[in-house]
């Protein structure tokens, strides 16, 4: 059953890496463009700024589930560290059970007012402004499929020490892992 979700869930994150690759190449050829228009041509991209800021905001919640799928988001475990595994455990529990609450609320927040600027147009565009509010809804759904998936993981199998911290330490230890038997 977690084979099947993992395979899932990692070619919905694939997808959602190539989407901000997209976003990312957009909002470059936009912004780029208007800094040439401007200077060259005394003209502009009308939709450059607005769109560039949608799709920034797209781009970053796509790369948090990415990174939330992934455990890829900054951490410290200072205190987790020092834990004997079962510590360690309960820890990671009440963490995912409170990013669980915080995704839910994110989700929650995000489709009220979704619905409430559905109807509300752009000042430049013309499209709806809840669709800058849908991105909150994808990152709140996506995040409390991972963190239930994760969350049921932990409590249905035992972790060695690396699997109970859902975080990087830091940006080193993302490049270069360590294990944990040869922490200092």
């Amino acid at each position: 059953m977690f084979a099947l979700a993992d395979r899932m869930l990692r070619g919905y994150t694939r997808v959602l890496d190539a989407l901000g690759g997209l976003c990312l190449a957009t909002m470059v050829v936009l912004v780029f463009g208007n800094v040439v228009l401007r200077y060259a041509f005394n003209a502009g991209i009308t939709i450059s700024e607005e769109l560039s800021r949608w799709l920034f905001v797209w781009m970053t919640f796509m790369g948090a589930i990415v990174a939330l799928r992934d455990h890829g988001h900054l951490g410290t475990d200072i205190l987790v560290a020092r834990l004997p595994a079962r510590g360690r455990k309960v820890c990671l529990v009440i963490a995912q059970l409170a990013m669980l609450y915080v995704s839910w609320l994110l989700l929650r927040g995000s489709w009220a007012q979704m619905i409430i600027n559905w109807e509300t147009e752009a000042p430049v565009t013309g499209a709806s402004v809840g669709i800058f509010y849908a991105s909150g809804v994808l990152m709140g759904a996506s995040a409390l499929v991972i963190l239930l998936r994760d969350l049921a993981h932990t409590l249905l199998h035992a972790a060695n020490a690396q699997g109970l911290v859902m975080a990087a330490g830091s940006e080193e230890a993302v490049a270069h892992p360590v294990s944990a038997d040869k922490r200092p």
